[in-house]
């Protein structure tokens, strides 16, 4: 990841507490070329995605078909999942998205936008909004800057 990324997920990392703690395992990217069988590549990156990942946890799919929400309402559905002491696991796919077997065995679909942004971008944001989602719970005032 670029040196700016690592920066701004720094920084929202420190900001929470350890009930809230953001932890970040990366996957690698299964190799790509122009002859490459695509389905085999997701598939991998989908293997790789599902060993990283408790099962017992609550497993969140980054999917661009998935469900959009508001801030407050991503803080009201990670403020229960807290409650419940469930571990939240999001999978963030690569350029072609997640494999079918990643879609399938998440508890839910999250979309962040219906426009396409890159890695590194997404990891900053998700780092971002889960330090904001944290704000609205606490009613810090962080929220309403």
């Amino acid at each position: 990841m670029p040196v700016w990324v690592e920066i701004g997920v720094a920084e929202y990392r420190k900001r929470l507490p350890k009930d809230f703690e953001l932890v970040i395992t990366e996957v690698p990217l299964a190799q790509r070329s122009k002859n490459s069988d695509l389905a085999r590549a997701l598939t991998k990156e989908g293997d790789a995605c599902l060993s990283a990942v408790n099962r017992a946890d609550y497993i969140i799919a980054l999917d661009v078909k998935g469900v959009s929400q508001s801030t407050e309402q991503l803080a009201l559905q990670l403020g229960k999942l807290r409650d419940t002491g469930l571990d939240v696991a999001m999978l963030v796919g690569g350029p072609d998205g997640l494999s079918p077997a990643c879609l399938q065995i998440a508890s839910a679909r999250w979309s962040l936008s219906a426009l396409t942004f890159p890695h590194p971008i997404v990891r900053v944001i998700l780092a971002e909004q889960i330090y904001r989602a944290w704000s609205v719970l606490i009613n810090h005032p962080y929220h309403r800057s």
